[in-house]
């Protein structure tokens, strides 16, 4: 079953750009074998909508103000994600993640396994570089999204 790895975030704007971190590294390390699709989504917009439709496993990992201290990571997954990118839905991008999930529900297509990693950023400002506690916080969620796989791998059984 192939899941959609999506990262965003604008990759001049500090740590707006965990997202892309992750799934760069994640990337490098897969089995090529592995039913793992892997894409930097940037700062979104609607042709998003078609690769999120297209897989029934969806793991985003983004930037994500949560109140928590610089560097922390949350999982936010199902209903759980849903309810977390209704609270903060704000964007200035074109289309924010929670209108592409909800493209998604009207079309019948939502991903039936979602799950959010947010990273809490310290700074979002111009520069190419993560701070030392996001950077610090990759291979955190590197290990989430491991676990979620593997969990979700265990639920669904083999892959034919």
């Amino acid at each position: 079953m192939q899941t959609l790895i999506l990262g965003l975030g604008n990759v001049l704007l500090a740590d707006e750009a965990v997202g892309a971190a992750v799934i760069r590294r994640l990337e490098s390390e897969a089995d090529p074998a592995a039913p793992l699709r892997f894409l930097d989504g940037g700062t979104l917009s609607f042709t998003l909508a078609v690769p999120i439709a297209e897989c029934p496993r969806l793991i985003v990992i983004d930037a994500a103000a949560m109140g928590d201290a610089a560097g922390s990571v949350r999982v936010f997954e199902g209903e759980a994600m849903d309810r977390q990118l209704r609270c903060h839905a704000k964007s200035v991008h074109e289309v924010s993640l929670a209108d592409l999930l909800d493209i998604a529900r009207l079309t019948d297509s939502l991903p039936a396994r979602r799950a959010l990693i947010g990273i809490e950023p310290a700074l979002i400002d111009w520069s190419d570089e993560l701070t030392p506690a996001v950077a610090a916080a990759v291979p955190v969620a590197l290990e989430r999204v491991r676990e979620l796989l593997a969990r979700w791998d265990a639920a669904d059984g083999p892959t034919a």
